[in-house]
């Protein structure tokens, strides 16, 4: 059979001819940043091809194993909705035959979309006639959510990113990140947050310290950050700081074996407090120092990168 799930012999071959190279699938909910991310792959020396219709993904990677061995990142979107159902099937056919796909999702939140939208005077890809009476807010709410429909299953089986608060540079950096990791082991991601400005729609767990002794109101330490040694001095030296970095530490002990062998590819592990300058980043710095033997980790502060 072709057509919605390409045949067997599309496949034949493709794990050798493909295995010593990176192939990066791009998808997510539009206005989310796949340009930006897919700039940031040419920028690392991916190959990009941008809106490839689902059902020519395994041709065009088999054309792709003939030619010089690079790096290939590929951008699927709502632009083609009609072929997002074959995507998942033929995602994981592909990682059934040993090709090595890693698939990144961007996301964002519905508010953040709109007005990005707005701004922009983009039209999403599912609105309905701009001849269509009706109020325009609620149209393009109505797009975002059937596309996320579309896409649920997708999100599902990729690495997530949540850009609703990132700028460009924020979302370069962390899309570098991600696919310089290599390996197959689990990778653990630990992000400092601050609840004011949202919890990352990207966390698999997400750890609230904002019940821990402040040093925003020590005066000298207010300027500082978690990564400053008074300030981590400061905390170090709190009775209950230690007690939660203890308990949270141990469950990652615990069952970060069961999320392994769950072939988990990423674990981000998401900690908020009120400003995400002090507490969070400090126990996010000590975890990851924690876990280093794990293997990959990563580390983003989404509101101090902000700022740099």
């Amino acid at each position: 059979m072709t057509g919605a799930v390409e045949s067997d012999t599309a496949f034949g071959g493709l794990a050798e001819a493909l295995a010593p190279r990176d192939v990066v699938l791009v998808t997510g909910i539009s206005g989310s940043g796949k340009s930006v991310a897919m700039h940031a792959l040419e920028d690392a020396g991916y190959f990009c091809v941008d809106n490839l219709p689902p059902e020519l993904l395994t041709s065009f990677l088999k054309l792709e194993s003939q030619r010089e061995q690079r790096h290939v990142a590929i951008a699927m979107d709502a632009r083609s909705a009609g072929s997002l159902p074959h995507l998942l099937p033929t995602l994981k056919k592909l990682r059934a035959r040993g090709v090595r796909v890693r698939s990144i999702f961007l996301d964002a939140s519905t508010d953040a979309l709109v007005r990005r939208f707005s701004e922009t005077r983009r039209a999403h890809p599912l609105s309905k006639s701009e001849q269509e009476s009706g109020d325009a807010r609620r149209i393009l709410i109505d797009a975002i959510e059937l596309e996320r429909e579309l896409l649920a299953s997708m999100r599902v089986e990729s690495t997530v990113l949540d850009t609703s608060a990132l700028r460009p540079a924020q979302l370069r950096s962390w899309v570098r990140d991600l696919v310089q990791v290599s390996g197959t082991s689990l990778t653990l991601v630990f992000e400092s947050f601050a609840f004011k400005h949202g919890v990352p729609l990207d966390a698999d767990f997400v750890f609230d310290v904002r019940v821990l002794p402040n040093p925003y109101y020590i005066r000298e330490l207010r300027p500082q950050n978690g990564r400053d040694a008074p300030v981590a001095a400061y905390l170090e030296a709190q009775p209950e700081v230690a007690i939660m970095m203890s308990q949270i530490s141990a469950f990652f002990t615990q069952w970060l074996p069961a999320f392994e062998a769950d072939h988990r590819s990423y674990l981000t592990v998401a900690i908020g407090c009120t400003g995400g300058q002090h507490r969070s980043v400090y126990m996010v710095e000590t975890l990851a120092r924690q876990f280093a033997h794990h293997g990959a980790t990563l580390i983003r502060h989404r509101e101090l990168d902000a700022r740099d």
